[in-house]
């Protein structure tokens, strides 16, 4: 999770000054993670993991996601209470000055999306998953619930200060999320053509 976390981050978000400044790819106490390319991490270490122990893929991958969304809820919590990726300003009348900002009102967008990307989506898999369910649908859906949370919850998150806004007025976030999106609904396709319980 967390190499492929700095290398997605590397790679998405800068991979022009990481070009110039290689080394620095190694200092990650500087910060600069990315669930994209963490997930992207977790999926090759777990499918690495069943293939040295003999296990399916898809059987392991859908246990684990629907508790993925409690990590993402206590990270975004964390994210809140440091003061970390605040909201964009607003005059709603729960907005939240971050002093080590500006002044300004702004979304809790951590918030948002500790409720969306964590508790909500918690709640979604855990019933999705409590009947059996064909191999990989429950991942499936992971990556569209995610993808949709995401993508809304980037609307009221303030955009990295270092990209703004990408084409069509939308943040890398947004942008990372449409192919997320695209592959859960082709996962879905893809185990709903089997049976229920069906192994790879």
């Amino acid at each position: 999770m967390v190499l492929g976390g700095r290398l997605g981050y590397v790679l998405f978000y800068k991979p022009g000054y990481y070009l110039s400044h290689p080394l620095e790819v190694l200092a990650v106490w500087q910060g600069g993670m990315s669930f994209h390319g963490g997930l992207l991490g977790v999926i090759v270490a777990t499918w690495l993991f069943c293939g040295r122990r003999g296990l399916a893929f898809w059987p392991v991958i859908d246990f684990a996601a629907p508790l993925v969304p409690i990590g993402l809820a206590a990270g975004r919590l964390g994210n809140f209470i440091n003061g970390e990726l605040w909201g964009r300003p607003t005059d709603l009348p729960w907005a939240m000055v971050f002093p080590q900002v500006d002044a300004l009102p702004r979304h809790p967008s951590q918030l948002y999306q500790f409720a969306g990307e964590g508790l909500l989506l918690f709640a979604l898999l855990w019933w999705y998953s409590a009947r059996p369910r064909p191999a990989g649908a429950v991942s499936g859906l992971f990556l569209i619930g995610y993808a949709v949370l995401r993508f809304a919850a980037e609307f009221a998150r303030e955009p990295d200060s270092f990209l703004g806004l990408q084409a069509l007025g939308l943040t890398m976030g947004q942008w990372l999320c449409l192919p997320m999106f695209v592959a859960g609904l082709a996962l879905m396709a893809w185990a709903h053509r089997r049976p229920a319980g069906g192994r790879p």
